[in-house]
């Protein structure tokens, strides 16, 4: 039976959102973030018990988008249906503007890119009442919207005529790892990370996560399912975004597999940079992909930058089920989820992709609560040529200030065996790959137990470094 999950993370949103209704006075908070992320959640468990308005807009033309916001304000303020739709969205607003002297309410405006596409005039006719009505009230606004890229341009942008007219604004992000387990009981910290590192942070698709069945059970019916709730999923979302998905397929695609670099990316696709660029722009604008640089790089001048995707359901859709989307529509997907289950791949993927990126939130949290040796100020993992070995060398993650000039460097090992001495050491006698700072600290994370043996020894050594386990990922 499927366990009903409740509202998860965000404590620091909802505070936010909290203390700005406090203040009794006209507010306007942009909140935005990618589809699926939960931001229709967090405005309903916010506005329990206020006085609110909550429309969504939909991709209709414009009069079909005020009919509907009309029908909203009605209703609030038990208005007959048959005083008809508002004229225009100005009469509508200095309607709300009137009422909004009388009482504080919320109004929601989800998906707000909808209605100011199918009306351009948008963004300004609210811009004026905001200038002209709504300031001189306690309306609490909040616009909200998935389309990140109109969002941040023709919302918030400093060509938008709302441009400097909120008060606040909320990006949301996917939960983190920790966030995330709270939405999977029943299931061990190594499933926990597990399902992470499958379906990420995304809290609606966690809720299909099924409590009452294994891992393996879970990943085979969501992915490898022409049923499955996820099995269609990153590309559908694709379709929506995009008018030509195929090549954006195959780039996607191919940085699931390991290609990070442009030319890497150009090469096996068999086309040229230039035009692999133009689409890497695009998929990084949609946040489906980041743009990383070794720790200290100025992203201006680095040379060395790859790319890897966003989000850890993308990541292993296009990993692992888009490459068997002929095995799996000929009912084939039991067996390919079971081999990749019990095979080395699975864990070859938490290694690579997805245990450094815990390991580094783990680390952001225990310097948010003040819990390591020193409080760090930048994060991020270092990749490059080694002048010393003359080979190249990494970090998986670190924590930095460069005022102080000190250093926390980590290394990340997922996998079955433990940790021998020298896989620990080699940690250590990193630091002067990193010119720029003095005092160091070292730490080692481990999906299994340290032999005693080691503990022992490495607890009395001079700079002994800090050894974490997976449990300790959940304290």
């Amino acid at each position: 039976m499927r366990m009903v999950k409740g509202f998860v993370g965000r404590e620091k949103e909802l505070a936010s959102l909290e203390k700005l209704y406090q203040k009794d006075k006209f507010e306007c908070i942009v909140l935005y973030g990618r589809r699926r992320i939960g931001k229709t959640t967090l405005i309903s468990k916010f506005i329990e018990g206020k006085p609110a308005i909550f429309y969504t807009a939909q991709e209709a033309s414009d009069r079909i988008n005020l009919e509907a916001f009309s029908r909203k304000v009605y209703q609030f303020f038990d208005v007959p249906e048959t005083a008809g739709a508002f004229e225009s969205w100005n009469t509508a607003f200095s309607f709300l503007a009137e009422k909004a002297r009388q009482q504080r309410f919320v109004l929601a405006f989800d998906e707000f890119p909808y209605a100011a596409t199918a009306n351009t005039a948008l963004p300004s006719i609210l811009q004026n009442a905001i200038d002209h009505e709504f300031r001189d009230t306690g309306m609490y606004l909040i616009l909200c919207g998935s389309h990140v890229g109109f969002m941040e341009n023709e919302v918030l942008g400093y060509k938008s005529p709302l441009f400097g007219r909120r008060t606040a604004q909320i990006k949301l992000e996917a939960l983190d790892y920790l966030d995330a387990s709270r939405m999977l009981p029943g299931f061990t910290n190594e499933e926990k990370i597990l399902l992470y590192g499958c379906i990420g942070g995304t809290p609606h698709y966690l809720a299909q996560v099924d409590n009452d069945v294994t891992f393996e059970e879970n990943i085979a019916s969501l992915f490898f399912d022409i049923s499955g709730y996820l099995y269609r999923e990153p590309m559908m979302l694709l379709q929506q975004e995009l008018r030509e998905p195929a090549m954006y397929n195959s780039i996607i695609s191919a940085i699931a597999s390991g290609a990070s670099r442009i030319s890497d990316i150009a090469n096996r696709l068999g086309e040229d940079n230039t035009k692999i660029g133009k689409y890497l722009r695009t998929i990084l604008n949609l946040q489906l992909a980041v743009k990383k640089y070794p720790f200290g790089d100025n992203p201006e001048t680095s040379k060395k930058a790859i790319y890897a995707l966003a989000d850890n359901c993308y990541l292993f859709w296009y990993r692992f089920v888009f490459p068997a989307i002929p095995e799996i529509e000929s009912g084939s997907g039991d067996i390919i989820a079971k081999r990749l289950a019990n095979s080395d791949l699975l864990s070859q993927y938490m290694g690579k992709n997805v245990f450094e990126d815990v390991c580094l939130q783990f680390l952001r949290r225990k310097n948010r609560q003040g819990e390591l040796p020193f409080l760090g100020t930048s994060f991020g993992s270092w990749w490059g040529n080694d002048v010393r070995l003359r080979r190249e060398n990494d970090i998986d993650v670190i924590m930095a200030d460069r005022e102080t000039k000190q250093a926390l460097l980590g290394e990340c090992k997922w996998k079955n065996s433990a940790p021998d001495k020298n896989d620990i050491l080699n940690g250590i006698e990193k630091d002067y790959l990193l010119k720029d700072y003095q005092t160091f600290y070292h730490c080692f994370f481990s999906k299994t137990a340290y032999e005693d043996k080691i503990i022992r020894e490495l607890g009395s050594s001079e700079n002994a470094p800090k050894l974490y386990v997976l449990d300790d990922l959940f304290h």
